[in-house]
């Protein structure tokens, strides 16, 4: 059972260039009845409201581009043509939302989460990212071609509605004669029934060829203005970056604390420790009992220095314990074999101790190697209730695999502590994996790999 690996992040999104567009899947399943359902009106509704909004952004778009660059040498055109740059941004927002009409599954918008962020860091954020780009590419270039075709899709349902109703026209403008196309003149509402079936034609053409728009515009939409599986790695890449930095910084923070405890609180102790001691000596010489007289009581003052004496001591031995669990001498000078075989020193279990490795590894690999090592035989040392430890360790293919396995009664469960949690995390970062295999009854291993790079 695995408790850590590099975070992978499903997108949902992959397979969009293959996902059947709604509109298609249903002129495909009943190509007879398609004119006649709701997703003809929908289709028609979506193409015309998209030409009409197409039309007014491209104005625009052109209007603020010409303003730009005429007003670009007095600096307020700067501002201009990056509102132009950022035009695709609400337009895609939009355009992703009119699809609900004919598509009923969303598309995600493909934008960071910037909470907190302010309004600088989000424009250098959004200017950035590719998807910004394809967002006004999508505005400025693919949505007029698609726009004019909905303009023409408009015109042939107009025209065709009119030679729908021709009869109607001509019964009540005039009854005997009509001229319902030039040069061709229509005498009575009955002879201007052919007109009709060319009218109910036309819709039905219509139909069909909003299909076939409707679809193309999805797939653009899924194509430009949908996430891509590019933006979610260089979001998981930025997100591994900023652990790293995390990483970093907490080791920075830990050598100064290591440092200021070693060189402050500890020489404090010791000069505590050695205050005391000559105060005691002092008292002794001060209260030293007259041979030929019977044995003094015992000075209270010099009970209590030597008492203050030994909780000094006490203090001391556990301040220098908590440095060597912070970050052990052992390990910088001379290196994972060493640290952990004085850790298997201490341990009050059995540890055997195999560690064959080529020479110094990268001091973060090291340092995660020590602490795995050692939050599994704390580990088993409190909960397996084994008899005997074996750490083994080598360098493969790059990579340092390192295992740990106690005879213990297994059963552990490695989400229930935060130890390795924090640990699968830390190795996450440098691109490893922590495995974890307690069955029942035992025996627990808990085999380390990461690569040896750092």
């Amino acid at each position: 059972m695995g408790t850590g690996q590099a975070g992978r992040r499903t997108v949902e999104e992959s397979g969009e260039a293959t996902t059947p567009v709604a509109v298609q899947a249903a002129l495909r399943a009943r190509p007879l009845r398609f004119p006649f359902t709701h997703h003809t009106l929908r289709c028609w509704a979506y193409l015309l409201s998209g030409a009409v909004l197409t039309l007014l952004v491209t104005v625009l778009l052109i209007t603020l581009l010409l303003l730009g660059l005429l007003t670009s040498p007095a600096g307020l055109g700067l501002l201009l043509l990056l509102g132009v740059a950022l035009a695709g941004l609400p337009v895609g927002a939009l355009e992703r939302r009119r699809l609900r009409l004919v598509e009923p599954r969303p598309i995600a918008g493909p934008h960071r989460e910037l909470p907190g962020a302010g309004r600088r860091a989000r424009l250098r954020t959004r200017l950035r990212e590719r998807a910004t780009w394809r967002e006004l590419a999508h505005t400025a270039l693919v949505a007029p071609p698609l726009a004019a075709a909905g303009l023409g899709l408009a015109a042939l349902l107009l025209f065709s509605g009119m030679l729908v109703v021709s009869p109607v026209v001509v019964w009540a403008l005039a009854p005997e004669t009509v001229m319902l196309i030039p040069g061709h003149a229509v005498r009575g509402p009955l002879h201007a029934l052919p007109a009709t079936a060319v009218g109910l034609a036309g819709l039905l053409l219509a139909a069909y060829a909003g299909a076939l728009l409707t679809t193309v515009h999805v797939r653009a939409a899924r194509l430009l203005l949908g996430p891509r599986e590019e933006d979610h790695g260089r979001q998981v890449l930025e997100l591994t970056r900023s652990r790293a930095r995390l990483v970093d910084a907490f080791e920075a923070e830990r050598r100064r604390i290591e440092r200021d405890l070693h060189d402050g609180a500890q020489q404090q102790l010791v000069a505590l420790a050695m205050t005391l001691g000559l105060a005691a000596h002092e008292l002794r010489e001060r209260a030293a009992p007259d041979p030929s007289g019977p044995g003094p009581e015992p000075d209270p003052a010099l009970v209590l220095v030597d008492r203050a004496r030994g909780e000094a001591r006490q203090a001391l031995e556990q301040l220098r314990g908590l440095v060597r669990g912070i970050h052990p001498q052992v390990l910088t000078d001379h290196g994972l074999p060493a640290a952990v075989a004085e850790v298997a020193l201490r341990h009050p279990v059995p540890v055997t101790v195999d560690l064959d490795l080529p020479g110094r590894l990268p001091a973060p690999v090291e340092t995660t190697a020590y602490f795995t090592v050692t939050e599994a035989l704390t580990n088993a040392a409190k909960h397996s209730g084994a008899t005997a430890i074996t750490v083994h360790g080598r360098v493969a293919d790059g990579r340092l695999v390192l295992q740990v396995t106690d005879d213990g009664r297994g059963g552990a469960d490695p989400a229930a502590g935060a130890g390795l949690q924090g640990l699968a995390d830390r190795v996450a970062i440098l691109r490893g994996r922590l495995m974890v295999t307690s069955p029942t009854g035992g025996p627990t291993r808990l085999r380390l790999e990461v690569p040896c790079s750092g």
